[in-house]
């Protein structure tokens, strides 16, 4: 199934989750998707490669079990910064002999030990070869705060745009902590003409490194109701997981409350975070008669 029929329907929740690296065991992934599945998610996205890699079979193989092993529909994320339209291709043509519909094609990080092979500079690209040469279901990344290399947030806009444009069924946002910016977001892409429905991307954050590393790549904005929390919780691992679940499931109740397309949960292949969350969230639905 194309996940841009979902929207019709519902409030969407999907996860995201990533291969194991290649020197880790890779029952690891299963035993993840076993914990996972159980929540019954619309669908799960597979990362390309392993921690940023450049080999993509894990992703293939793993988003082909989400879909025929586990029954959920799967997303493969497919960076083009590193290939080139041969590359492209072979990726595309084993993705559909998988029975992969769904692609949510990026740019990449670019990095030293990054190359850019020169065919693709930019997601926009990727998305129109795509769409002129399969018939994939493309998603397209989206920053509410707006992307790290944008002058301005209308420029933001206008590329993200031009994405839609190209090809785009539905937009997932980078993780945020706040819910105004967003709001403001989503009122800015309507306004700029784009239509498509966009997931709001929800990272719940379990330690102190991860959010300065997310804070460093992606320049989000961190409330002063997060920062105490760190500053309270930072020498108690424990405590301060549970008060990172506790601030995501607060951020999902709002955006629901307020009519969000849908819900990426950043799931980090902790089954246990996400069934936190999941279990809270679902109950309060379930009282309000929400369908989620």
């Amino acid at each position: 199934m194309k996940t841009s029929k979902l929207f019709r329907e519902k409030t969407v929740l999907s996860f995201e989750i990533f291969p194991p690296k290649p020197t880790a065991d890779e029952s690891i992934i299963y035993r993840t998707l076993d914990g996972l599945t159980e929540l019954h998610p619309d669908f799960i996205s597979v990362t390309y490669g392993a921690g940023g890699g450049t080999n993509g079979s894990k992703t293939i193989q793993i988003a082909s079990d989400v879909k025929h092993k586990y029954g959920i529909e799967s997303v493969a994320h497919l960076p083009c910064i590193g290939i080139t339209k041969n590359q492209a291709v072979q990726i595309l043509d084993s993705l559909q002999e998988n029975d992969i519909e769904n692609i949510l094609a990026l740019r990449g990080d670019i990095s030293p030990s990054t190359v850019p092979a020169g065919d693709f500079s930019h997601a926009s690209d990727l998305i129109e070869f795509i769409q002129k040469h399969y018939d994939f279901n493309i998603l397209a990344a989206c920053y509410p705060e707006g992307h790290p290399e944008s002058k301005n947030i209308a420029e933001d806009l206008h590329f993200l745009k031009q994405k839609v444009d190209c090809g785009v069924s539905h937009l997932i946002t980078q993780l945020f902590l706040d819910n105004d910016s967003f709001y403001a977001f989503r009122e800015r892409a309507v306004a700029t003409g784009i239509h498509v429905p966009i997931e709001a991307g929800i990272m719940p954050v379990t330690n102190k490194a991860q959010i300065e590393r997310m804070v460093k790549l992606c320049g989000i904005k961190v409330p002063k109701k997060f920062l105490k929390m760190m500053e309270r919780y930072e020498n108690n691992p424990e405590a301060l997981r549970d008060a990172g679940i506790a601030y995501a499931i607060e951020q999902i109740v709002d955006l629901i409350s307020q009519d969000v397309d849908g819900i990426h949960l950043y799931t980090m292949n902790h089954p246990y975070v996400a069934k936190r969350i999941y279990d809270a969230v679902y109950g309060l639905l379930a009282v309000t008669e929400i369908n989620f």
